[in-house]
């Protein structure tokens, strides 16, 4: 079994993308719509130096992973049977099992970012050597309660937040011993209770935004576990004031026999998480896959040419207006809107007057 996992902020390079921006074209061309300046110049170049600031830096990750993504579907045609990705790259998951587009998620990362950026007055910092319990018991006798556990990275490294002077006053109580204490340069006490404000008009914007079944199992950081469908807008909410459980979503899948994993997007933090969470947790509880974790339509795992073939036979056999039904729901007859064409570097799909969004081709049949 496989899982592709995404990064999240603190990822973030100046060059990161490299040849994706140019592969993917029409893709850039809609981010760049999008967010009102060019992402690839912002990768690359980052001439004003705004790469790591968290309005930019989230949108930024956002498309690398994207692109990353849709060249390795391309390349291999392969789909995971898991996705997961770490705070900001859990929208990246959640792309890939289609729960969205790529410009719906790219709108709903701009909102967040923005969201994020305009917290002040807070801080986080990395304790490293240090197990949760050791870290609850150390803020609890000296008073400092009001911070919060933010990631679990690993079982030994986790992460706090809090507002600026506790953490500070955190900090001399976490280098004794072998702990270390790794001030973070962040903007806001991310993924915690000061962020609550954020969480409260990102869930305000999440429900006005149309989400589709997820086609493939995403972990989530809220939980650790499985998303389930009418949960998906609540966690993402949730998760700007939650602990991002990365441990326990590593562990959750390493219970699965064979488990493999692979980074989607720049950089290796995730790649050397994992291996560290595999030697803190070498037993891990077993369990068989859920039923969201069963084989998708077949369709979802054909390479890229066998979509360009179903495409370019549509095409040849269909022009724009064929009447057509969908043969997995009752949406009544559909009138084609434009001519087929292959989305996310895999899928073979065509769209609908009157409906938004696409019907993939082998979901729908001419009506004679």
């Amino acid at each position: 079994m496989r899982t592709y996992v995404f990064p999240g902020q603190g990822s973030q390079r100046k060059g990161m993308g490299g040849a994706l921006f140019d592969e993917f074209e029409d893709l850039t061309r809609a981010a760049d719509s999008i967010l009102g300046y060019s992402v690839k110049t912002l990768c690359l170049e980052d001439p004003q130096g705004l790469l790591n600031q968290t309005e930019y830096t989230q949108p930024a990750l956002y498309v690398v992973n994207a692109l990353s993504y849709y060249r390795k579907l391309r390349e291999t045609g392969q789909v995971p049977d898991f996705v997961a990705g770490h705070s900001l790259g859990e929208f990246n998951a959640l792309l890939a099992a289609e729960c969205f587009d790529f410009e719906t998620g790219l709108r709903l990362v701009k909102k967040r970012g923005e969201l994020m950026a305009q917290a002040s007055g807070g801080g986080m910092a990395a304790v490293l050597n240090a197990s949760e319990k050791e870290i609850r018991t150390v803020l609890e006798q000296n008073g400092l309660t009001s911070v919060d556990l933010a990631n679990y990275n690993t079982p030994s490294q986790i992460v706090i937040s809090g507002l600026v002077e506790d953490i500070r006053a955190a900090q001399p109580h976490f280098q004794t011993g072998n702990h270390l204490f790794v001030a973070l340069n962040t903007s806001g006490a991310f993924h915690s209770r000061y962020m609550e404000p954020a969480r409260a008009e990102f869930e305000e914007f999440l429900a006005g935004i149309p989400f589709s079944e997820l086609r493939i199992p995403v972990i989530s950081n809220v939980t650790g576990r499985p998303y389930e469908n009418d949960l998906v807008k609540e966690n993402l909410a949730k998760q700007i004031v939650s602990s991002v459980r990365w441990t326990d979503t590593v562990e959750h899948l390493l219970g699965y026999e064979g488990m493999e994993f692979e980074e989607i997007g720049h950089g290796d933090v995730l790649t050397k998480l994992v291996k560290k969470i595999r030697r803190e947790i070498p037993n891990p509880v077993r369990h068989s896959a859920p039923a969201a974790a069963k084989p998708r339509p077949a369709v979802a795992a054909k390479p890229r040419q066998s979509a360009a073939e179903l495409v370019r036979r549509w095409n040849d056999a269909y022009p724009v207006g064929t009447l057509v039904k969908s043969t997995t729901g009752d949406y009544g007859s559909l009138r084609t809107a434009t001519e087929a064409t292959v989305l996310f570097g895999h899928r073979p799909a065509v769209y609908m007057n009157g409906y938004r969004g696409y019907f993939d081709l082998t979901e729908i049949e001419p009506i004679n």
